[in-house]
């Protein structure tokens, strides 16, 4: 039995840290020479084993928590790792979202004042296409107008040339005539009726 429980305990202490010395000396109690010789080899017994179990348990424990308290604190680093790589990200993603906007506004913007260009610039070449051909409307009209004008001064100028040729063929006729009477009277010696009006 004495075996038993010395083999329970060894596989419990290499694994936990060494407990420390016993607090009374073991040759106090009395025991044959094989018994004590057992155990000088064996640990102590089990019951004062139980305070020191503890008492290891308490330090293991102890090296858990810090463990625990270390991870906690790469846990809590690791989160805020996270969080602010999280942040970066949406920042990261609003950002782009805000240029992409802004892109759209600038292109549908562009878009919008590159058609009213192209809509005054057509309006634009459609009045001065207009105004184009009323001028040469007007050119054709001025033409006809001043080719009538031509005409009608031409006319007027034959008109007065037919009247001066007239009148100076009255003229040719009348001093004729005048000579043709002046050659009577002088041949027949006789005076002329009619007077010069200032005699």
């Amino acid at each position: 039995m004495a075996e038993e429980e010395s083999k329970k305990p060894e596989p419990e202490s290499p694994s936990e840290q060494p407990p420390p010395p016993p607090p009374a000396p073991e040759p106090a109690v009395e025991t044959p020479k094989e018994v004590t010789n057992e155990k000088s080899v064996i640990p102590p017994p089990p019951s004062e084993e139980k305070p020191d179990d503890c008492k290891a348990l308490a330090i293991v424990e102890k090296v858990p928590d810090s463990a625990e308290a270390k991870s906690a604190e790469g846990s809590v680093h690791r989160d805020a790792v996270l969080a602010r790589v999280e942040t970066e990200k949406r920042t990261s993603l609003i950002r782009a979202w805000e240029e992409s906007e802004k892109s759209k506004a600038e292109n549908k913007a562009h878009k919008k004042l590159s058609a009213i260009g192209a809509w005054e610039n057509s309006k634009k070449a459609s009045i001065e296409a207009e105004l184009k051909k009323i001028e040469e409307k007007l050119e054709k009209t001025k033409a006809e107008y001043v080719e009538k004008m031509k005409n009608k001064a031409a006319l007027v100028h034959k008109a007065a040339e037919e009247k001066r040729a007239m009148i100076e063929a009255k003229r040719g006729e009348d001093l004729l005539k005048a000579e043709e009477m002046a050659a009577k009277y002088r041949a027949t010696g006789s005076a002329p009726k009619k007077l010069l009006g200032c005699f």
